[in-house]
């Protein structure tokens, strides 16, 4: 098997399934099943991945495609078979600038492909996070958010082509540089949010937009969720659009809160964070907005830049709380967020976990996340069993089980309480249809 893949790749971008670790968790590490592999596979082309991906279908020779294993459902977790590493298509073979678009390769990072964007006075909006180590085919493949695309969308609303390799081996392309096609069925937005289940995306086509004229965030605290949920229903009915409203709950802020810029107010037990990026009397219109309510007022950090680094670190800053988290990602409407972060806090106190939740509050997406101890087995059990109910909290909603970070390993079988069954089958038919063999990520996505 080593010899046949260098044969295609070459020798030194083939290593043996226990070379390296890295290759065999995403952050999920502790909440998923320990990944195994018989090779990794690193291939430098489009064509190469083909010859890969035929090589495996001859043999029935099961594949997990990688990007930089930033996911939180454990997708990029092989349980056996080839791991198929993306990194080194990390070409930008085209950019233009005046035509508002960029194709990417799988390998290029997020944060190249805003860098490249921006210095040229566009913008790439979806924002997920870890922007230096995700990469572009991982976002598409997970159809992944942030908290920008309230505003924007996420990453499927930017992709005007995917390039990609089907069973057994074809390279196609669906959609491109055209910014309108409706020529066929929209195998392009299928292949988005895939998981890599249906194949494998090497390379996509990205709509872009003159940056925004600028980024004003304003905050406000206030004593609970209720207080919170009813400033983000002003946020929404203000006029201006914000870019982006976030929150953060009472117990995110007993563990994160102590680097909010300026500090956290005493009594705080909730936090909205709202951003204009159009004009400054849009900027303060949200200000408005938040102000009832808020203890001491509406807040306007002075330097926007250490806000949102504030906020994009929380995650790590929550699981280094205990030593490690167990998050889950769902999504409900609106107008029952403090129902469900109200929620998330019982449940954590009937199974004896520290619960707290952060996320997208426009979008109704939150992080419900409990603390634990990861040398604590009783712990970890009592967490999964807390997710459980989250789980089954967001389709009582009204809402999903996965908002931004998809299903993987981490939500197998969850798929089937929020649909009802001929959903399911067409989803299954879908899988059958384009992977008959199941060779591309398997046991991964399943309703």
């Amino acid at each position: 098997m080593l010899a046949d893949l260098a044969r295609i790749v070459g020798a030194d971008h083939v290593r043996a399934g226990d070379h390296d670790p890295g290759y065999l968790a995403d952050q999920t590490a502790h909440a998923t099943p320990a990944g195994r592999a018989d090779a990794i596979v690193l291939p430098g082309s489009a064509d190469e991945v083909a010859e890969v991906v035929a090589w495996c279908c001859t043999r029935g020779v099961p594949m997990t495609p990688r990007g930089g294993g930033t996911g939180w459902a454990g997708g990029a977790v092989p349980q056996g078979g080839i791991v198929v590493a993306l990194e080194r298509l990390a070409a930008v073979r085209a950019f233009d600038p005046l035509q508002w678009r960029m194709e990417a390769e799988a390998g290029v990072t997020t944060a190249t492909v805003r860098r490249r964007a921006r210095e040229s006075g566009l913008c790439f909006p979806p924002d997920p996070g870890a922007a230096e180590a995700s990469q572009i085919g991982g976002n598409v493949a997970t159809n992944a958010g942030g908290p920008h695309c309230f505003k924007y969308g996420v990453t499927g609303a930017w992709v005007t082509g995917v390039e990609a390799v089907l069973a057994p081996g074809h390279l196609v392309r669906f959609g491109g540089p055209a910014r309108k096609d409706v020529a066929g069925y929209d195998l392009r937005s299928l292949l988005v949010g895939s998981e890599g289940t249906l194949g494998i995306v090497t390379s996509v086509w990205l709509r872009l937009i003159p940056a925004p004229a600028c980024a004003l965030p304003v905050c406000g605290f206030y004593a609970d969720a209720a207080a919170g949920a009813e400033a983000v229903a002003r946020l929404m009915a203000a006029g201006p659009v914000p870019a982006a409203i976030e929150y953060l709950d009472g117990g995110t802020l007993a563990v994160a809160g102590g680097g909010f810029p300026g500090g956290v107010p005493e009594g705080a037990g909730f936090l909205v964070i709202a951003e204009a990026d159009t004009s400054a009397e849009d900027a303060a219109a949200l200000a408005e907005a938040l102000a009832h309510g808020a203890l001491g007022g509406p807040r306007e950090p002075a330097r926007p830049e250490d806000l949102w680094r504030w906020r994009d670190g929380v995650g790590l800053v929550a699981g280094a709380a205990r030593g490690a988290k167990l998050s889950d990602d769902v999504a409900v409407p609106v107008e029952r967020l403090a129902e469900a972060v109200d929620a998330v806090r019982a449940i954590g106190e009937r199974h004896a976990l520290e619960a707290c939740s952060w996320g997208h509050a426009g979008d109704g997406n939150l992080h419900a996340t409990f603390l634990l101890d990861p040398r604590d087995d009783l712990a970890l059990r009592r967490a999964h069993a807390a997710a459980e109910e989250v789980l089954a909290l967001a389709i009582e909603l009204g809402g999903t089980i996965s908002g931004e970070h998809g299903v993987g390993l981490l939500k197998n079988g969850r798929l089937r309480r929020q649909w009802d069954p001929a959903a399911v089958r067409a989803h299954d038919a879908v899988k059958a249809a384009l992977d008959p063999q199941d060779l591309f990520n398997p046991g991964k996505k399943l309703p």
